[in-house]
């Protein structure tokens, strides 16, 4: 029996659906969600990516828009930059587009966005309130869209096994911490895979939710994952193929024509978890517009 999908682009939707209502109901009381993107240098994947963002946010009926800013722009004035952001009332989330060129920290960046306008959930103070279970803080985007998938469709987290290949500040490490939490969603048993796991099989194997997000395309094959098991991949990448006029094709850290036919639910890539990426970026805009109002 072939895998049932997972369509990340239709829950994607009805989520997009959910923030819309939730931003008129906020023009209605005079607040007009706003997020801003920070995009420093001309990599093509992130200006690609900021550009699908900022038109998903228009048509929820937000504001905002994306700053663009040459390659050479100094550390100094990106983060004056993201101070006059912070000060801004119409601005309600901020994020500046990863990768950055290498003369500007990352982290440095990250801390100066004020957390509670951290709606790509990597400041530290989102971050220890993920971790401890606390609510009032953002989640990264991807891993939260990955249990929204969970949640919608209907795959019970609650004492499964899982395993999460990837250990990023952006996707593994925050994933896991979601499914740990005692609430819809998590209550799971969580084991973390990275590249120094020995015998990644012997884990894979084990999952009842199988979690791929190392960066690698096509390392989990059929044979490494568990009759019946829940697979999500969150990799996308880029493989030469000569049978595609434009000589390559987007997959997944999953090797998808395999594992569907042993998984239980898969997601496709493209069209899994990526477009629930943004959702949850629209969402988190929404929730820092929302406590503004008294």
């Amino acid at each position: 029996m072939r895998a049932e999908l997972i369509d990340g682009k239709a829950i994607a939707a009805d989520v997009r659906a959910d923030v819309a209502r939730e931003v008129a109901a906020l023009r209605a009381r005079g607040v007009v969600p706003g997020l801003m993107v920070v995009l420093v240098g001309e990599d093509i994947a992130s200006a690609t990516y900021v550009g699908a963002k900022e038109k998903a946010s228009r048509e929820a009926g937000m504001t905002g828009g994306t700053i663009r800013l040459p390659a050479d722009t100094t550390q100094a004035a990106l983060l004056t930059l993201i101070e006059q952001l912070n000060g801004n009332p119409a601005v309600h989330g901020i994020l500046v587009q990863m990768p950055l060129p290498t003369h500007i920290d990352p982290d440095t960046v990250i801390r100066h966005i004020r957390s509670d306008k951290d709606v790509d959930g990597f400041h530290p103070e989102n971050v220890g309130k993920l971790l401890i279970g606390h609510t009032d803080g953002f989640v990264s985007c991807t891993p939260a869209g990955v249990i929204e998938l969970l949640l919608r469709s209907g795959v019970d987290t609650r004492g499964a096994e899982v395993v999460v290949v990837g250990r990023s500040n952006i996707v593994g490490k925050p994933m896991a911490a979601l499914l740990v939490q005692a609430r819809a969603g998590g209550d799971a048993t969580v084991t973390i895979c990275h590249s120094r796991t020995k015998d990644l099989a012997s884990h894979t194997r084990r999952a009842d939710i199988l979690i791929v997000a190392a960066g690698r395309a096509e390392m989990i094959t059929g044979d490494m994952i568990k009759p019946g098991a829940v697979v999500i991949d969150v990799g996308m990448n880029s493989v030469p193929d000569a049978t595609r006029a434009n000589g390559s094709r987007l997959c997944g850290d999953v090797h998808f024509a395999s594992a569907v036919e042993v998984a239980s639910r898969i997601t496709p890539v493209p069209g899994g978890v990526g477009p629930m990426t943004i959702a949850m970026l629209l969402r988190n805009t929404v929730r820092a517009a929302q406590r503004t109002v008294s």
